[in-house]
């Protein structure tokens, strides 16, 4: 069993992305010997806000299609790997780090040594020997054995690495985002293997989907969206047709200072998104945004005729299906619009885009991305295509 964690600061759409690292590195490890991956619970993300939601040791059956993820590797959530191991034990713990030194003259090598640790580390040996710490909100749990591993390596990698240097049944990877895609890459197929089995929840798509109905005249049928199984699901750009709407991600709130060159004013968003809608000849506008009421408000004030709308959840589904749940409505339906817009540098976005991809639109469609006043070239994003 393969356990693995993330920088507790990494939001919710980074982390599907080591997921998609640490995916192939098990399917690797299943050419010669049998693995499972343990899907780590959620909780605790920067971005989950609501501090009225318990938001700890959340599942993944919670956002993603289990059955959908095991067409591409063997995955089991962690309580359920605790209830397999018969005790709350992770038998060996590898703390992912940097090298001390940096790169050798200044360039990259692939490498990865057992080294003393170079920052504190979030695991304590208690009096019985036992190795402390978060395991996702699960307090009883410890580990056998603990190591730091400076690396320099695509996630791949790993595998000799495993295989040499432990016979334990599992082992965890934590700060695992240190492992790079290397050449599962977006160029490959390794990637979009890993990116097309993380279909999200039918209970979530569902709730986009009746959303998409009321309110944007959008059905699957119309649009060309519908889904198969994605092992068997190759799309052509141009297949979806998408909806009869505009969908926005304007990020708001910790970019309007980490980002603030390329943040466009509300004023000035509600300019391109118009002229975005004269070009479409579209008359509806879906926004996903972590902007407050009054923001959403504002925005909709430069507007006369236009519909704009923003998906608002209920306190049940709230509830049930946390911050992450309600994020990938909101994903969901931005990615069956008839054109899509960005914002800079999100990975929020990059999911879109990926999902846009998927279910195959015109990447014109797609690859787009809002500017600021202040910027003089506008650049847009690249045009990461699907590789099947």
């Amino acid at each position: 069993y393969l356990v693995y964690d993330v920088n507790p600061g990494e939001g919710f759409n980074l982390r599907r992305d080591v997921f998609m690292r640490v995916a192939n590195l098990v399917k690797l490890l299943n050419e010669d010997e049998p693995w499972v991956l343990v899907l780590p619970p959620w909780g605790r993300l920067y971005h989950w806000k609501s501090q009225d939601l318990n938001q700890i040791k959340v599942k993944w059956s919670t956002f993603f299609d289990l059955a959908s993820l095991r067409e591409h590797i063997p995955v089991i959530e962690f309580e359920d790997y605790l209830t397999v191991m018969g005790e709350e034990v992770v038998e060996e713990i590898y703390y992912l780090q940097r090298y001390k030194e940096g790169w050798t003259n200044g360039k990259w090598e692939e490498k990865m040594d057992i080294r003393e640790c170079i920052d504190r580390v979030p695991y304590q040996k208690d009096d019985d020997g036992k190795w402390r710490g978060w395991f996702f909100g699960y307090e009883n749990v410890y580990a056998k054995k603990f190591a730091c591993l400076s690396v320099q390596s695509e996630a791949g990698n790993m595998k000799s690495f495993l295989m040499k240097n432990t016979t334990s049944r599992s082992v965890m990877l934590d700060r695992a985002e240190q492992l790079i895609h290397g050449r599962s890459g977006q160029h490959s197929t390794k990637f979009w293997d890993a990116r097309r089995s993380m279909v999200f929840a039918k209970h979530l798509r569902d709730i986009g989907d009746e959303f998409r109905k009321e309110y944007l005249d959008s059905t699957d049928e119309n649009d060309k969206t519908i889904l198969s199984k994605w092992p068997e699901m190759k799309k052509n750009h141009g297949d979806a047709k998408g909806g009869p709407y505009l969908s926005v991600h304007l990020r708001r709130k910790d970019y309007l200072y980490a980002h603030k060159e390329q943040v466009p004013s509300l004023k000035y968003a509600a300019k391109q998104i118009k002229e975005l809608l004269k070009k479409n000849k579209l008359k509806k506008v879906f926004i996903a945004s972590d902007c407050d009421e009054n923001d959403f408000e504002t925005l909709k004030g430069f507007f006369k005729k236009a519909e704009i709308y923003r998906y608002k959840p209920t306190q049940e589904i709230r509830e049930k299906y946390k911050d992450g749940g309600v994020a990938i409505i909101d994903q969901w339906i931005a990615a069956h619009a008839r054109h899509f817009v960005g914002t800079y540098v999100s990975t929020f976005s990059f999911r879109i885009q990926e999902e846009r991809e998927i279910l195959g639109f015109d990447p014109e469609t797609t690859f787009n991305r809002l500017c600021s006043e202040s910027e003089e070239e506008c650049e847009q994003p690249s045009k990461w295509k699907i590789v099947y």
